[in-house]
């Protein structure tokens, strides 16, 4: 998956020294990933791209704050996150626009059942799914971003995929 690669120290210390040539590189790497974890919380595209564009604007003010460059990926992704969080909130999506974005008309009912059940998530429970299931990030990682012990995250983790089955099984 697209997650792992890591752009190099250097690009990231240039970045962080405001060159915009190594910023447009480290945009160029994860804005599918940024875009990806948002979609994921909301379910639009367009709100999607709206939430990654925003978390782009906040890295480029902070990225001079990240404290660790190793964690940029991580960084990047519980920003974009965060974002699309908060869009979420403002907008509520309905489960019926988020099950028309992810499939055609031909797609297995299985499929939209799984939508339409994520779509009833809260925005805070879609994060924590897009988080370990998308971005691909450890429980220790999820729980730096979000302000959890690891313990929490995979407790939360659990309960949430219980939730999920039990719904699908009706």
């Amino acid at each position: 998956m697209a997650f792992r690669r890591q752009p190099g120290d250097q690009l990231v210390a240039s970045a962080a020294q405001r060159d915009e040539a190594s910023f447009a590189a480290l945009v160029a790497a994860y804005q599918p990933d940024l875009l990806r974890v948002c979609y994921v919380i909301l379910g639009d595209s367009t709100l999607a791209e709206d939430a990654a564009q925003s978390a782009w604007m906040k890295a480029w003010r902070k990225i001079d704050q990240l404290r660790d460059q190793d964690r940029v990926r991580s960084w990047l992704v519980a920003v974009a996150a965060n974002e699309a969080r908060q869009l979420a909130r403002r907008r509520r999506p309905t489960p019926r626009s988020m099950s028309e974005g992810l499939f055609g008309p031909d797609a297995d009912p299985r499929l939209t059942d799984l939508n339409l059940a994520l779509a009833r998530l809260t925005a805070d429970e879609r994060r924590l799914l897009a988080l370990r299931y998308v971005a691909e990030q450890t429980s220790e990682e999820i729980g730096a971003a979000i302000g959890a012990s690891a313990g929490a995250v995979r407790h939360r983790l659990m309960r949430l995929l219980a939730r999920l089955r039990a719904e699908l099984d009706r």
